[in-house]
């Protein structure tokens, strides 16, 4: 017997049918005699629908009324499956954030987990047997009293959280995939499916555009060591034996991995936008006066290229930036204009990052002049690069993105055999 968070998407609980289908999956880890929280999203366009209410009655809207507003979806379905366990026999009740209590942070639409209580869930496991099941994707602030939501992809933040605070012993995110692949199975069909991923690889594929989990849920599963397994919701809930391991993929640490592949995947994003600020005085401090101001409107740069002319005067700076946040960040720039000092701003928002990660990269060297190289071979321009221990990336045109992301796929033996 064991615990687990089981916790399911918004295509998982699209409808009622969906819903029991998720019930009968519920059922079973019931039946092998696991204790059991379930963490629900919003069926599947309701949260959109939500979010587009809140526009229509207002443009600049109440930002704590929209968690309100959207936290509700949330709500609907933890409802309609504790009523569905309870039809098939199973003692459950849905609980929303703030019952825990989930305590976050006050920022609304982008809040953070600070603590979980789940004494009382761990409570009924003991007394009632009863299924707990949790709305995802929000909280609430304990200095106001307000509902707060998690951001986009909360509820795998959600699932974690709630996983390392019942001391489970993994968390199950269900999904309409069946794993973590190389790559994205649509782009490149020889993708495949990856038995065991470590945290830190996950946490890198997933920031570098792989859309299979959310980053801070990530973060939480290697920050309090909760093995995340993703794995498909689809399966029949009758054909997967409880006692058995069925196809998906398990997120864990590192030291459960027998052999480090040199690269384990490689993830890609369209959504990027380069920016480059030319002819600016060399000096201390030119950096920050771009940057800061970036930070300060909360504006992530990722890529950052500088290159100093030959009299060692002015210097150029290329970075790039989520395509969602360029307008405010060109605005931004152009703005202080006066202050930083800068001759040209150039821009290009029609740009790929192709992100190639393994562990392996720590001790093999080379890997990356081996992607250089290939991508030449292709006439694939590279006009940025930025590394990590286990990553690099490269910044390209958005028309070649395919076609590197198959050429590095193959490259490093990722396609299936």
């Amino acid at each position: 017997m064991g615990r687990l968070v089981m916790k399911f998407g918004g295509t998982s609980v699209a409808n009622i049918e969906r819903i029991q289908n998720v019930a009968r999956h519920v059922k079973r880890e019931v039946d092998a005699g696991h204790e059991v929280a379930v963490v629900v999203s919003a069926m599947s366009g309701k949260t959109n629908e939500l979010v587009a209410w809140c526009t229509e009655a207002s443009p600049m809207h109440d930002a704590r009324e929209y968690d309100a507003v959207v936290a509700s979806g949330e709500q609907v379905t933890s409802g309609l499956l504790a009523i569905a366990l309870q039809a098939l026999g199973i003692q459950a009740r849905s609980w929303q954030g703030w019952q825990l209590p989930i305590r976050t942070s006050d920022a609304h639409a982008s809040a953070r987990i600070v603590d979980i209580d789940g004494s009382e869930i761990v409570k009924r496991f003991g007394d009632r047997k009863e299924v707990a099941v949790i709305a995802g994707f929000q909280g609430i602030n304990p200095e106001t009293g307000r509902i707060t939501t998690l951001g986009r992809g909360g509820s795998d933040t959600s699932a974690v959280a709630i996983a390392a605070a019942l001391k489970a012993d993994r968390c199950d995110i269900y999904t309409d995939v069946d794993g973590v692949y190389t790559t994205d199975p649509r782009v490149v069909p020889k993708a495949r499916r990856l038995d065991k991923v470590a945290f830190e690889e996950m946490l890198e594929l997933a920031s570098q555009g792989a859309k299979v989990l959310q980053v801070r849920s990530v973060e939480l599963g290697m920050v309090y060591n909760v093995p995340i397994f993703v794995r498909s919701s689809f399966d029949k809930p009758e054909d997967i034996d409880p006692h058995g391991t069925p196809p998906g993929t398990l997120i864990c640490s590192e030291e459960k991995i027998m052999e480090n592949h040199v690269v384990t995947g490689i993830a890609f994003s369209k959504d990027e936008a380069q920016i480059s600020v030319r002819r600016i005085e060399d000096k201390p401090g030119v950096a920050a006066s771009i940057f800061g101001p970036l930070a300060d409107a909360n504006i992530n740069v990722d890529m950052i290229v500088q290159n100093v002319s030959e009299d060692g005067k002015t210097t150029d700076l290329t970075f790039t930036v989520p395509a969602s946040d360029f307008a405010r960040a060109k605005q931004t720039i152009t703005s202080a204009q006066d202050k930083i000092g800068y001759a040209r701003f150039d821009s290009e928002t029609d740009v790929a990052k192709v992100s190639v990660i393994g562990s392996g990269m720590r001790s093999h060297a080379g890997v990356a002049a081996q992607a250089f190289a290939a991508l030449a071979a292709r006439n694939i321009n590279i006009r940025a690069i930025t590394t990590s221990e286990i990553k690099f990336s490269v910044l390209i045109d958005a028309a070649y993105t395919e076609l590197a992301v198959r050429t590095l796929h193959t490259l490093y033996g990722l396609d299936q055999v």
